[in-house]
This record gives C-alpha cells, structure tokens and sequence, in this order.
C-alpha cells in the first residue's frame, strides 16, 4: 500500500492550483476575447447606425431644401401666370369699353329705329362672340399656367416616390447571435 507521503501531497497540491490557475488565466483570456469581440461588433454597429443615420438626416434636408426650391418655384410661376391673366382681363376689359363706346356714338348718330336695332343686334353678337373668344383664350392661359406651376411640385412628388420605393438599407447581422 501507498504511505503517507507529504511531498506527493503537497505535489498534487502544487499541481492541483497549477491547474487552477492554467484554467482561471484561461477564463480570463477567453473572457478577454468574448469583450473585446462584443466591444468591437458593437463599436462596429453603432458606427454603421451612426452613419445610416447621417445619410438619412442629410438626404432629408436635401429633400427639405428641395422641396422649398420647388414650392418657390411654383410660386413664381404662379405668381407671374395670374400678372399676366390680370393683364389679359384689363386689356379685354379696355377693348370691351371701347367697342361699347364706339357702338353707343354709333347708336346716338343712327337716323332709323331699324339702324338702331341693327347696330344694337350686331354689337351684342360681337360682345357675345368675342367675350367666348376671350373666354376660351383666359382658360387656356389658366390651364397652362397652373400646369407650368404644378410641374415642379409634380416633380418633387415624384422624386419623392422614387425616394421611398428604394429598399431600406438592410439590417447589419448581430455577430454576437452566431
């Protein structure tokens, strides 16, 4: 039988905390190694999330600036368009009161009831006629003045929908779920 020897224990014990420690050092190292892999993939996430958000702040003014330039500039043209408009109705309006002053001497100078009733006749015909004319003319300005200023709303719209049908940036893997 094996006596009692107080060197082989204390060997088995020396060698019992060489094992203790090889392992705790081996824990502390794989411990070391698992932080600074999750420090790192999280340095790494918050750098991609930082940036995404950037991009996404910066093309959102962009958008922001863009769309104040297009509203500016619809105004403009809308703006311009109804001067114009304005115009075109002073200037009908002016020849309107001409031909009604000319058709009013003309009435005065009339020597039979019949001449009387034909200048009043052809004057309302002519009113009439050119107050269509005119008419149809102010709606088609109108028309292409409010597309002319809808255009560069029409286009933000547009790029808007461009904007965001594109595929959001796809989520980056958690290394750390492996």
């Amino acid at each position: 039988m094996n006596q009692f020897n107080p060197k082989s224990i204390d060997s088995v014990t020396t060698q019992a905390k060489e094992q203790y420690e090889g392992l705790v050092k081996a824990g502390q190292e794989q411990t070391l190694k698992q932080f600074e892999q999750t420090a790192t993939a999280a340095k790494e996430q918050f750098e991609k999330a930082t940036a995404q958000m950037l991009k996404s702040y910066e093309d959102l003014q962009a958008a922001g600036k863009a769309n104040a330039e297009a509203l500016i500039a619809s105004s403009t043209i809308a703006a311009k368009g109804a001067e114009d408009l304005g115009r075109e109705v002073v200037a009908y309006g002016q020849s309107a009161l001409d031909k009604s002053i000319a058709a009013g001497r003309a009435l005065l100078s009339a020597k039979t009831l019949q001449e009387v009733i034909e200048l009043q006749n052809d004057f309302l015909k002519s009113s009439f006629d050119s107050m269509l004319a005119e008419t149809s003319r102010l709606q088609e300005l109108t028309t292409k003045v409010t597309n002319e200023a809808l255009a560069p709303l029409n286009a933000r719209v547009t790029a808007t929908v461009e904007t965001l049908s594109k595929p959001v940036a796809k989520p980056v893997a958690n290394p750390l779920a492996a």
